[in-house]
């Protein structure tokens, strides 16, 4: 484990090792799949509450960028086939002048970076856990817990290439998967997507194409990985994805993006 994570490995093992506790103390045998799935979602509200800041930051920084939009385009299409350096100089100054004056940060990406390290570390304590090493707060007594809960033959440390459960536990791996490319691609397509607004230039088609296929890209992506990794960072997948569902169609819903198709269903 990279020292760099390792504060990070600590956090995340002591919040999994309270949720459990947590669990157990609500009555839940501490060796049962029930108590350790639900301080796996117990895990992941903790850290997706965490995040919230960023998430908030986000919305606001795409709001600035769809109001500064018009001005950007309009810019674009003033300067179109303009190569000289004044003109370059003067289009980057004046792209600046609209950047700020509507509030768009020049730390837009920060967020994104910042959020890889957390995904680093829970990837790297949800495959320690469900390959039955102790790591962090989570001792060999918790991970022997982890290792033996099951559920119909599905076992934390199962994997759809080494399934030894039989058809219900690869029924429950399948299912799991599919839960987690169902929620990625039904939130990209309904929720995301028409949340992004019209930039105002014309795009390559062939850009457009790949604007159109990412959310079958990105469920295909999360079937294909479910066939390597743990059943125990698969159920972390699920419960993240259908997390991150809710909360794009409550922005949608609610904070859609100014000139996006969300934005134009709410107007009367």
């Amino acid at each position: 484990m990279s020292t760099l994570l390792s504060p990070v490995v600590a956090v995340l093992t002591a919040v999994l090792a309270r949720a459990h506790a947590l669990a157990s103390g609500l009555g839940l045998p501490p060796e049962s799949m029930a108590a350790w799935l639900l301080a796996l979602a117990i895990l992941v509200a903790c850290v997706r509450t965490a995040m919230l800041p960023l998430v908030v930051h986000g919305v606001r920084a795409s709001h600035a960028r769809a109001r500064a939009l018009p001005q950007l385009a309009a810019l674009q299409r003033r300067y179109a086939g303009r190569r000289d350096l004044e003109s370059l100089t003067r289009l980057r100054a004046e792209q600046r002048r609209i950047n700020a004056e509507h509030g768009v940060s020049t730390m837009a990406l920060a967020p994104a970076l910042l959020q890889l390290p957390l995904f680093s570390a829970l990837y790297v304590v949800i495959s320690d856990l469900s390959a039955g090493h102790p790591i962090g707060t989570l001792d060999r007594v918790l991970v022997a817990s982890a290792v033996s809960a099951s559920i119909y033959g599905f076992h934390l440390t199962g994997r759809l290439t080494q399934l030894n459960g039989g058809l219900p536990a690869l029924g429950i791996m399948l299912g799991l998967a599919s839960i987690a490319a169902a929620a990625s691609y039904l939130g990209q397509r309904w929720f995301a997507m028409p949340n992004l607004p019209d930039s105002g230039v014309d795009q390559p088609v062939a850009m457009v194409a790949l604007m159109g296929w990412l959310p079958a890209l990105s469920a295909v992506g999360i079937l294909v990985g479910a066939t390597v990794v743990p059943a125990g960072l698969l159920a972390y997948w699920c419960l993240n994805n259908l997390w991150t569902f809710a909360q794009q169609g409550l922005i949608w819903r609610f904070w859609p993006t100014p000139g996006s198709p969300a934005a134009a269903r709410r107007l009367p």
